[in-house]
């Protein structure tokens, strides 16, 4: 059988390595960058000349992509994999994109006479890397049991959530959940920081956060977001961005609207990334958000 995977960013270049290395079958990897390409064809990947070659030569294309205007254009534009012709195949798709589009791409490729898992990942680059990464899938029985074997390659959770688009679904929603957590955490940490500066109350910030985690506010977050950035007061260009959690928490809060739900918190967590993007932290590590909520470096400072 042979494997395409188009998109190599963070996440994609990552886990295409992972099942160029894992897998068994022979793995076909495209990107726009000449470099993002080398690193994984390095690891036993063929490097293709472009998306309609990938789709051409593979029997699943995987595809990991910034969002949704790029997911379409690599699908539906010129010289993409519809294009190629899709009869026959199965189309897996990480990125994470509004549910809508997900489930017209699928229609699309069924027209074709394909199938189509969407396939969002969560949890952090290196997660990616060490292949343990938590995958929701929506499509068939069909579709995941013929997905399965790579997902495996680059996941240790798995799981079938439901038809078409739930895989999305769950995905936008895991990510509205964690960013009211770090929205609260970072409010925790500005409450702590504001009270030794202003009324001579010093706590360790460490052993406070150690406490909460090992008590009834413990959370993922926490133990990532909070430990390794918020109070570290580190904030990367290379890891998830403002921007990118901005463009997420939108797709989520379209969902909230067709749901007739006002979902305030993750509205509220909206207004705080916009802030944080206008302020220039765009290409910084989301929790940069940490920031906003107390006196800290300007942004050439940050790291």
């Amino acid at each position: 059988m042979n494997v395409g995977f188009i998109g190599l960013g963070v996440m994609g270049a990552a886990m295409a390595h992972n099942l160029a290395v894992r897998g068994q079958h022979r793995v076909e990897v495209f990107d726009p960058r000449a470099e993002a390409i080398a690193k994984v064809a390095g690891a036993g990947a063929k490097a293709a000349e472009s998306v309609s070659a990938v789709a051409g030569n593979s029997d699943i294309i995987h595809l990991c992509l910034p969002g949704g205007p790029e997911l379409e254009a690599v699908l539906r534009g010129s010289g993409g994999v519809l294009s190629a012709g899709v009869e026959g195949k199965l189309v897996v798709d990480h990125t994470t994109a509004p549910v809508e589009l997900t489930r017209s791409l699928a229609a699309a490729v069924m027209d074709g006479g394909g199938d189509y898992c969407d396939a969002p990942v969560a949890r952090t680059r290196q997660a990616a890397q060490d292949g343990t990464l938590a995958i929701m899938v929506g499509g068939s029985e069909q579709a995941f049991a013929r997905a399965r074997p790579n997902l495996e390659c680059m996941g240790t959770d798995v799981v079938h959530v439901g038809e078409v688009g739930t895989g999305q679904l769950t995905k936008l929603l895991n990510n509205m959940v964690l960013f009211q957590n770090v929205r609260a955490l970072a409010e925790a940490n500005a409450i702590i920081q504001g009270l030794a500066a202003n009324q001579g109350l010093a706590a360790n910030a460490e052993r406070v956060f150690s406490v909460i985690g090992s008590a009834s506010g413990g959370s993922f977050a926490l133990n990532s977001h909070a430990t390794r950035s918020i109070l570290p007061d580190n904030y990367p260009t290379d890891a998830f961005s403002t921007t990118y959690a901005l463009k997420d928490l939108s797709y989520a809060l379209d969902l909230a609207d067709q749901a007739g739900v006002e979902a305030v918190g993750a509205l509220t967590v909206k207004t705080l990334l916009e802030q944080a993007q206008a302020a220039g932290f765009g290409d910084h590590y989301f929790p940069v958000i940490a920031r906003l909520l107390g006196s800290g470096p300007s942004e050439t400072e940050v790291g």
